[in-house]
């Protein structure tokens, strides 16, 4: 489907602030698919089965991170804009990453992999939603579907990854510490 008619109905008035809000996400899915990329990188070199058990439903998020990102790159063409720019609110969620990537950078603990993953997921679910209801708010019913199509996948991967740090933290909990050496 083409998405230039509702893009550009969405982008009517303000054409830029959308391309802005479009890089944003754009920015942000770029970070996530970086994020799943060092995650799985992690997980495939695990001697842990319960890590080996998870690595299809995470390749199959960032596979969607990566469809998701590639959507917007095509959305920002056509409406004129450059996916490559460092938007105002593009450059603010770089920075707002950073401390993301910082933790997967510094720290090898998968446990602490998926906590930052799931600050990533509850970001990622609030800027779609944010565009979900602005498409709804400026009557542009195309483009709140295709938002929508979106925030439902990323609410999918943050019931996952919120599954998965819930339960390595109820195992974590429920084992007695262990003995000072």
């Amino acid at each position: 489907m083409s998405t230039v008619s509702f893009m550009k109905k969405l982008a009517k008035t303000n054409p830029a602030k959308v391309i802005d809000l479009l890089n944003e996400r754009l920015t942000f899915e770029r970070a996530g698919v970086k994020l799943y990329d060092a995650l799985l990188e992690r997980m495939r070199a695990s001697p842990e089965p319960e890590i080996k058990a998870m690595i299809g439903q995470m390749q199959e998020n960032r596979d969607e991170e990566k469809e998701h990102e590639e959507w917007l790159e095509e959305q920002i063409g056509e409406l004129g804009g450059d996916a490559h720019a460092l938007t105002e609110k593009a450059l603010l969620v770089q920075t707002e990453s950073e401390g993301v990537e910082r933790v997967v950078r510094r720290d090898p603990s998968i446990a602490h992999d998926l906590h930052a993953l799931l600050i990533a997921e509850l970001a990622d679910n609030a800027g779609w939603d944010l565009l979900v209801q602005l498409a709804a708010e400026l009557g542009d019913r195309a483009a709140k579907k295709e938002f929508r199509k979106r925030l439902l996948e990323e609410e999918e991967h943050l019931i996952f990854v919120r599954g998965t740090v819930l339960k390595m933290t109820q195992r974590e909990v429920s084992q007695p510490p262990a003995p000072p050496p």
